[in-house]
């Protein structure tokens, strides 16, 4: 069967902290997760009912082991998760200070297993699902660059070719490739979605978030989605923009927010919602998910999103 949603890249084990507003050599304790953006992706529209696969590759080792037994119990079909023979698999570890700050530290050297993706990986369903979530990270390096970039021109815009900007510095020699290769995937792409940072590294510049959405569907898209934190979201198309308040919470962990709403993005496009609808729907599952430690592990139901949203 062809699963609804493809997401491609990312994927790290998450070894979040139990001690809030501690520096990372002061926490005692950790709980282990399942991690990596387009993996949390793919976790979080699973938890809506569509069915999802994550193609990505780990490592021949405990850790990558773990990864797959994580996205079988998720309902994510793991079909498409390679092994690399020699490269470990991801660690991210994070420190918490809520509201806003949760600084990261990556364990990905030499080389992630998921930037070794290569044009055999993919299998025909990055083609044929309704629906393909790619990366600005999975840009970043060579060959899952080319992986990338030759899936989105074979797929020709077809169904909802959606990619993520996620620009994290570390991953990158500068803000500029990262700009260049992300305006390149958008060429091939029917929606883009990224936060007021993400969106003007790809622009080369800042922008108000109304132009900046504009800007963006100059390079391809026909939906931009501007995430603005504290400020909402912006959306724009052809026809004009629409802009949805933020929902407040008691942030827990904001790390995940990110991936809920664009899981939740995910499936009310696949839906064919309203694009209010969509907006909020996917401003719910980020809240909740802010306002909770984990990022795959706490994604919400739908069920939990419209009860969010009813006593909001």
């Amino acid at each position: 069967m062809i699963p609804e949603v493809v997401t491609v890249g990312r994927v790290s084990v998450d070894l979040y902290p139990e001690q809030t507003g501690v520096r990372l050599a002061e926490v005692r304790t950790f709980r282990k997760m399942l991690g990596g953006s387009p993996t949390n992706v793919a976790v979080a529209t699973a938890r809506l009912g569509r069915t999802t696969a994550v193609v990505t590759k780990v490592g021949d080792d405990p850790f990558g082991e773990y990864v797959r037994g994580a996205l079988r119990e998720f309902g994510v079909d793991d079909s498409l998760v390679g092994t690399h023979p020699t490269l470990r698999t991801p660690l991210a570890f994070c420190e918490l200070h809520p509201p806003d700050r949760f600084p990261l530290l990556f364990y990905r050297q030499p080389k992630a297993p998921d930037l070794e993706l290569a044009d055999g990986d993919l299998g025909d369903v990055v083609s044929s699902a309704m629906l393909l979530w790619t990366t600005g990270t999975g840009l970043s390096e060579e060959p899952s660059r080319s992986t990338t970039l030759a899936a989105l021109r074979r797929r020709g815009r077809r169904g909802i070719t959606l990619h993520d900007l996620d620009y994290r510095a570390v991953f990158w020699p500068g803000a500029a490739e990262a700009g260049r290769w992300n305006r390149e995937a958008l060429r091939h792409s029917t929606v883009v979605v990224g936060n007021d940072e993400e969106v003007a590294v790809t622009l080369g510049r800042d922008h108000d978030a109304e132009s900046a959405a504009r800007a963006l569907l100059d390079l391809g898209p026909d939906l931009a989605v501007v995430k603005r934190g504290s400020d909402g979201v912006l959306a724009a198309t052809r026809d004009g923009t629409l802009e949805v308040a933020p929902l407040q919470v008691d942030v827990v962990n904001g790390l995940g927010a990110g991936d809920a709403f664009g899981g939740a993005l995910c499936h009310g496009l696949l839906a064919g919602w309203p694009l209010e609808r969509v907006l909020r729907f996917a401003n719910g599952a980020g809240a909740l998910v802010a306002s909770r430690l984990g990022c795959a592990d706490d994604m919400p139901t739908e069920a939990e999103v419209e009860e969010l949203l009813c006593s909001a």
